[in-house]
């Protein structure tokens, strides 16, 4: 059998622009609804970014009915209120402790479940870091889909847990407001860290 090799390309600079360059996070947004299936359409791209051991630990709630909107108010700081209300959708991001059960079908080549089955200190940090990832990864499926996003604190954790979660254990990480960005509600782009400040070589 010959093996073949995937040649990547790099990216056209209006598709950079699209998910880094001239992309914004979003304060206001338009009247415009996002459909269910644009929501599983999203979630079919960011699946694929990797994670740990294939471990896929983040779970992700869509909030997009009064109540569950409602229910979110509850927790929001009081920042969050008005651009939270007002997006389509609210995305609850989450991890699973208990991700590892999984394991068996997403990583079958090892017995990767035993590796943090009893070890909770490694289970949280690998569920956490990995979540956080895969909450990134659904940031730039949703700008690759023309899909504006803000990603937000700013919310009891443990009243999102009650309100959300009491029936599944999950843990709530940070929260994307996702829609259609009305530019009204943009701040002039704050400065980055240029490579010398935020990079070195070893």
């Amino acid at each position: 059998m010959t093996e073949t090799t995937q040649v990547t390309t790099p990216l056209d600079a209006a598709t950079l622009d699209q998910l880094f360059r001239s992309a914004r996070t979003q304060n206001k947004w338009q009247d415009r609804p996002i459909a269910d299936s644009k929501l599983e359409e999203l979630y079919d791209l960011l699946k694929y970014g990797p994670t740990s051991a294939n471990s896929s630990p983040a779970r992700f709630v869509f909030v997009r009915t009064a109540e569950g909107k409602a229910n979110l108010k509850e927790a929001l700081s009081g920042g969050n209120i008005e651009k939270t209300m007002t997006a389509p959708v609210t995305v609850i991001v989450a991890h699973d402790p208990k991700f590892y059960d999984q394991l068996p079908k997403l990583f079958p080549h090892a017995d990767a479940r035993s590796w943090f089955a009893g070890n909770d200190a490694l289970a949280e940090t690998t569920a956490f870091r990995n979540g956080t990832l895969q909450g990134a990864y659904l940031m730039l499926a949703a700008r690759a889909l023309g899909i504006d996003s803000g990603a937000m604190s700013g919310f009891d954790n443990a009243t999102v847990d009650a309100l959300f979660f009491a029936d599944s254990g999950w843990k709530t990480n940070f929260m994307v407001n996702l829609g259609y960005g009305d530019p009204a509600g943009l701040f002039p782009r704050s400065p980055r860290l240029s490579f010398d400040e935020a990079c070195r070589f070893a």
